[in-house]
């Protein structure tokens, strides 16, 4: 009687197993499905990406060229206000040697005055 028994369990537990085992079967179906649409999804993102990489090149790119005109332009001013630094310091040099000059010669024009009045004087006091 023991391997009625047997058969019995046996039996009464196939059934059980077969359709745990669709189960399991089903199941992995689905997850390869949803690993295939994630994969999908995951490659979609990827060529976004790099379509989003270059668009923010070309337009970073765009900026870059623009800063570069604006220092171009940054160094043109620079260089026309020394321009005209360094002109405004030629005159300026100038005018310190035309007045310099001018001091030498309100110097030898005073002291040749001065030579003069010595002379009138002594001569007052001579007299």
């Amino acid at each position: 009687m023991m391997d009625v028994q047997i058969l019995t369990v046996a039996l009464a537990t196939v059934a059980t197993m077969i359709t745990v085992l669709i189960g399991i079967l089903i199941n992995n179906a689905r997850m390869n499905d949803l690993n295939a649409r994630m994969n999908d999804l995951r490659s979609s993102m990827d060529e976004r990406s790099g379509d989003l990489r270059a668009y923010i090149d070309a337009h970073f790119n765009g900026i870059g060229a623009r800063f570069k005109g604006i220092d171009a332009r940054f160094d043109m001013v620079d260089n026309a206000i020394e321009t005209r630094f360094a002109a405004v310091n030629d005159r300026f040099n100038g005018l310190d040697r035309r007045l310099d000059e001018m001091k030498d010669m309100w110097r030898a024009e005073l002291h040749r005055v001065e030579e003069v009045l010595d002379a009138r004087l002594k001569h007052l006091e001579h007299r």
